[in-house]
């Protein structure tokens, strides 16, 4: 088992109660890992509790990257909720810790 932040990296956005976060492989041996680790279930469970709402998982093969839109995951949105982090950028941050079953090259 590895931590996702050692085959990947990740981005995020926002737009109102909306969040995206982008998941892209350091190398594209690992996209096929991703694809098949990296769901739109596992991810809702891995915030069990933050994300009320859907994910859905857009696939980028070409950039060997995932993208998961995740509605009413920011607490009510940016404008209207007093949570830390308004614009929900831990959450990529937090994405990172899932555990995926792979080995990195030596």
């Amino acid at each position: 088992m590895v931590k996702l932040r050692e085959i990947a990296h990740s981005r995020t956005g926002d737009k109102g109660n909306t969040s995206n976060i982008s998941v892209i492989a350091y190398d594209e041996k690992y996209y096929p890992l991703l694809l098949e680790q990296v769901t739109s279930a596992r991810v809702k469970a891995h915030f069990a509790g933050v994300i009320e709402g859907e994910v859905v998982r857009y696939e980028l093969p070409n950039l060997a990257a995932l993208n998961f839109v995740m509605t009413a995951a920011l607490g009510g949105g940016v404008t209207r909720s007093l949570a830390l982090d308004a614009h929900g950028k831990s959450l990529s941050s937090a994405l990172l810790e899932l555990e995926v079953d792979g080995k990195l090259d030596s």
